[in-house]
């Protein structure tokens, strides 16, 4: 355990608050993880059809990564000022707002405003994604991963409503494709902050804000970083694979029915094993899991390797996945076990400043590294990233034993 975390970990805390916000951010989280899918399932159509340039056709996913970067950081002062609520009802305003600025570039054809929407959407994400600590805020150390946990099962349930949403909404307003599914972005967003109501997390003391440590001491200690290292290695390396992964698909002479069931199929390996993960940190302890979950991403990366059929592609993107859902826990775990609770709020956003910013890259990167060197490559660039990440997993285990024996 670090020294930031021991002089309150023991004390008794009454989890039935905690269990209660959990279930409540869950349900957020289905909501508001279909702003995601919606975005990332239209964006290049709609763009397609607007730039001025079809080279340009991304550049509305790629908005959407950028707001999302750039929000982690107003999410945490919003949080640490006027309470973890405003942030996380704030960010759905943006929700709402992306949607019907989305709408209206549809309605016009202004390709200039879609960019806006989404990256008015990527702030969206930026809030939600931080939910997984809004859950841990109240819970006892024990209960703390199972919360996590549990808000990201809601991704089980975005999986499905964000596809379903496109299906059902996408022809409502002839001939303008995909309109009335960013009016029904708006309206999920808007019914989000309506749940978001029943989050209560109590506000740290100003006197304990005032006193708490300086960002650049705590990014500096040993289990920061290494959190950090793993959640950038997980996400960054994922994201790297999956937005890849349709791409090289229909390279290789596979359908797109092939290439969005792989993608349908890995984003459920990435949320199904949330209902489980928290419980085998609990018994097993963050760091082997997290380390099992950066083995499995290198395994996902291996068997892409060693062929080009669709059970590759499948079974790596399943286990790709798997893989993150292990990892990326484990390592949200583990930054919570990183700060004081009068440091929560400044510590945490900048965790997934880091861990976006390296999302971002990854994504901009993947289109460039497998148009000019291939999906094999692509893969082989996973193994440096986890080496690093899982070497200094080794070394904080290594460490933690060697304090525990003196």
């Amino acid at each position: 355990m670090s020294a930031a975390a021991e002089p309150f970990a023991h004390a008794h805390i009454d989890d039935r608050l905690a269990r209660r916000n959990a279930l409540v951010l869950a349900v957020a989280q289905a909501l508001a993880g279909g702003n995601n899918t919606v975005i990332v399932a239209t964006a290049s159509i709609v763009g397609a059809a607007l730039a001025p340039d079809k080279g340009l056709a991304t550049l509305p996913i790629t908005a959407m990564v950028l707001g999302m970067w750039l929000g982690t950081l107003p999410v945490g002062w919003l949080a640490r000022h006027f309470g973890r609520r405003f942030a996380l009802q704030s960010g759905s305003g943006f929700g709402i707002v992306s949607g019907l600025i989305s709408y209206s570039a549809v309605m016009s054809g202004s390709f200039w405003l879609l960019l806006i929407g989404t990256f008015c959407g990527g702030l969206y994400a930026a809030a939600h994604q931080s939910y997984r600590f809004a859950a841990a805020d109240t819970a006892s150390e024990a209960f703390r991963p199972k919360a996590v946990s549990w808000v990201l099962a809601g991704g089980v349930f975005a999986a499905v409503l964000g596809p379903q949403l496109v299906i059902f909404t996408k022809d409502l307003l002839p001939p303008y494709l995909f309109a009335a599914s960013y009016l029904g972005q708006s309206a999920c967003a808007l019914i989000a902050a309506l749940v978001l109501m029943a989050v209560k997390v109590p506000p740290v003391q100003t006197k304990r804000i005032e006193s708490s440590r300086p960002l650049a001491e705590i990014a500096r200690t040993p289990r920061f970083v290494v959190a950090v290292a793993c959640g950038v290695a997980s996400f960054g390396m994922m994201n790297m694979l999956m937005t890849s992964a349709p791409l090289a698909m229909i390279g290789c002479g596979h359908s797109v029915t092939d290439a969005a069931l792989g993608i349908q199929w890995h984003v459920l390996s990435m949320y199904a094993p949330s209902f489980f993960t928290g419980s085998l940190i609990a018994r097993f302890g963050v760091e082997r899991i997290t380390g099992i979950g950066l083995g499995l991403i290198a395994l996902a990366a291996g068997v892409a390797i060693t062929g080009i059929t669709v059970a590759h592609f499948w079974s790596g993107l399943v286990l790709l996945g798997l893989g993150w859902n292990l990892s990326f826990i484990g390592a949200t775990t583990m930054i919570t076990h990183c700060h004081r609770p009068e440091e929560r709020n400044k510590v945490q956003a900048f965790n997934d400043f880091l861990i976006f910013g390296a999302m971002a890259l990854s994504s901009f990167s993947s289109g460039q590294l497998l148009e000019y060197f291939g999906w094999t490559t692509i893969n082989e660039v996973v193994f440096p990233g986890i080496f690093v990440a899982g070497a200094l997993l080794v070394w904080l285990t290594l460490r933690k034993r060697t304090e525990a024996t003196a």
